[in-house]
């Protein structure tokens, strides 16, 4: 009898698993690779659409899911702990790694639901920016090629995802012109984050009422999604056409390159410089004790010592310096009362340290919003600016007739292959101006921020395992009242030519863009801090 219920159950097991399937043709679906149909609807493996060219802008209504068809990687989690780490600290970035084991065992659903409620829980509404200031420079990275080149075919374009929309809208709709962004709510309460999502029944609503509102008899629906996603099943009574992305697919595709952005990434935020994976994320954590102590020992040799000590033991430390001095300069200072002007672009707060490390000579800085820490650290003498034109040409004055003087114009830094706008003011100040191309790479950390604390900049920068700073010393420039064309708008003509000898240099673009422009878009302000 025992053997008998035995080989009933085993019967009845293999009933489920190999014929049951057949008859619901969504569970065939799930994992089919060949074109087939149901209901009228076609259900195409994806690369096929690579090559689709009749579609009308006109008349399509594109509907993609961003994890499954947009973004190469297969997992989103660097993304969360890109919000854990920038959004709620180090010890929250902790506890999601110390999460991890747990989220490789559970399933898609519940492993989303924790990382939502490790990351959000508790954060206020109102700071929260990393949607827009931090993470559209990942997602960028992490789009494939073959994906952009379809929406640029396609009409109206609505991107579909399951992860709070808090994280992806400012990317798509400001670096990809999406029309429309559907995404998962996150739960509020008095200004703070729940860290519990929406039911899915309100973001399936809401794309309804997208697809309604485009009127569906005028425009074929086409949706591209995952095999493990839910989106084909949702839309099934929807679309004209259904294209299926496999993983197998996704490993062959390319991630875009800078050049190919629909729009220029130029200003990001947050501290993190490379991908959260969670081997580099651990790798992190285990650098961090190391990584303080060393930034201290960095930071007390360049303070404390002098040139000839500090710079050997910076380079003995990991720390990467080089120079490209200009040796025609060396001779043609035949004004000795009155100091040099040297104008860099800014990449960090210690670009005029390293300048003078670089040149071994004492030099003045003009700052714009220096936090009072790092004046009373910093080794070099640093003047504030007062941001009123005269007040600040007769300062300079001052400074230049003492000794040499550094200024960055830009007034801000920024991270990417650009050139804010140059300020005009120093173009007045002499004759005797020295463009100096400054240049930055980390691997770890950023040593700029928007949003955080300004005094921890050097400290981040320093912290990482082989820092480097280039610095190229360009051929002299001459200022106002030597400069060809003259009038009032030399002075801008003069900031101008400097801008474009510092970018040809550095192979980076010349923008319009102001500190002001930076902040309102990272931070939300004009970028104005308190003096005291």
């Amino acid at each position: 009898m025992a053997k008998f219920f035995m080989n009933y159950f085993s019967f009845f097991f293999l009933y489920r698993l190999v014929f049951k399937p057949s008859k619901n043709p969504k569970t065939f679906h799930r994992t089919a690779s060949n074109i087939h149909a149901n209901e009228g609807k076609l259900y195409h493996k994806y690369p096929s659409f690579a090559h689709e060219a009749n579609l009308s802008k006109d008349q399509t209504l594109l509907i993609f899911n961003v994890e499954d068809a947009l973004l190469k990687s297969p997992s989103l989690f660097p993304y969360f702990m890109l919000v854990a780490f920038e959004a709620g600290g180090l010890l929250r970035a902790f506890i999601l790694i110390l999460s991890y084991p747990l989220l490789c065992l559970v399933g898609e659903d519940m492993r989303l639901k924790i990382m939502v409620f490790v990351c959000f829980f508790g954060v206020k509404t109102k700071s929260f920016r990393i949607g827009s200031a931090v993470l559209p420079k990942f997602f960028l990275e992490d789009v494939a090629v073959e994906t952009l080149e379809v929406l640029k075919k396609g009409g109206k374009k609505v991107g579909f995802s399951n992860v709070p929309r808090v994280m992806i809208e400012s990317f798509l709709r400001d670096y990809l012109d999406i029309d429309f962004v559907v995404g998962r709510e996150v739960k509020v309460f008095r200004g703070y984050f729940l860290g519990v999502m929406e039911d899915k029944k309100q973001s399936n609503a809401a794309l309804e009422t997208i697809i309604g509102s485009q009127g569906l008899g005028n425009c074929d629906v086409i949706g591209i999604s995952g095999f493990k996603g839910s989106l084909q099943y949702h839309l099934s009574s929807h679309c004209k056409e259904i294209y299926l992305v496999r993983n197998a697919d996704k490993r062959s595709w390319q991630r875009i390159r800078r050049d190919e952005y629909l729009k220029p990434l130029i200003f990001h935020d947050g501290r993190l410089a490379f991908m959260p994976t969670p081997l580099a994320t651990l790798a992190m954590f285990m650098w961090l004790p190391f990584g303080i102590t060393l930034s201290m020992i960095r930071a007390i040799s360049g303070i404390l010592l002098p040139y000839r000590l500090s710079i050997p033991i910076l380079a003995y430390s990991g720390f990467q310096l080089s120079l490209s001095p200009n040796p025609s300069l060396r001779s043609s200072n035949t004004r000795k009362t009155r100091g040099r002007l040297y104008v860099c672009n800014h990449k960090t707060l210690l670009d005029p340290l390293y300048l003078s490390f670089s040149l071994q000579k004492e030099l003045t800085a003009v700052t714009y919003s220096l936090s009072r820490v790092s004046e009373l650290l910093a080794p070099i003498k640093t003047v504030r600016l007062a941001r009123d034109r005269d007040q600040d040409s007769k300062m300079m004055e001052k400074m230049l007739n003492e000794g040499d003087l550094v200024v960055c114009p830009e007034g801000t830094t920024c991270r990417e292959p650009y050139l804010l706008r140059f300020s005009p003011l120093f173009a007045e100040m002499s004759d005797d101006i020295v463009p100096v191309a400054m240049d930055s790479h980390v691997s770890m950390f950023y040593g700029t921020t928007a949003g955080g604390l300004k005094c921890l900049d050097p400290l981040f920068f320093i912290m990482n395992p082989r820092p480097s700073y280039n610095v190229r010393v360009l051929d002299g420039v001459y200022g106002l009242s030597s400069f060809l064309g003259g009038g009032e708008r030399s002075r801008f003509d003069v900031a101008n030519h400097v801008q474009s000898e510092i970018g040809k240099a550095l192979g980076f673009g010349c923008t319009r863009l102001t500190r002001r422009d930076k902040y309102l878009i990272l931070a939300g302000n004009e970028g104005i801090v308190n003096k005291s």
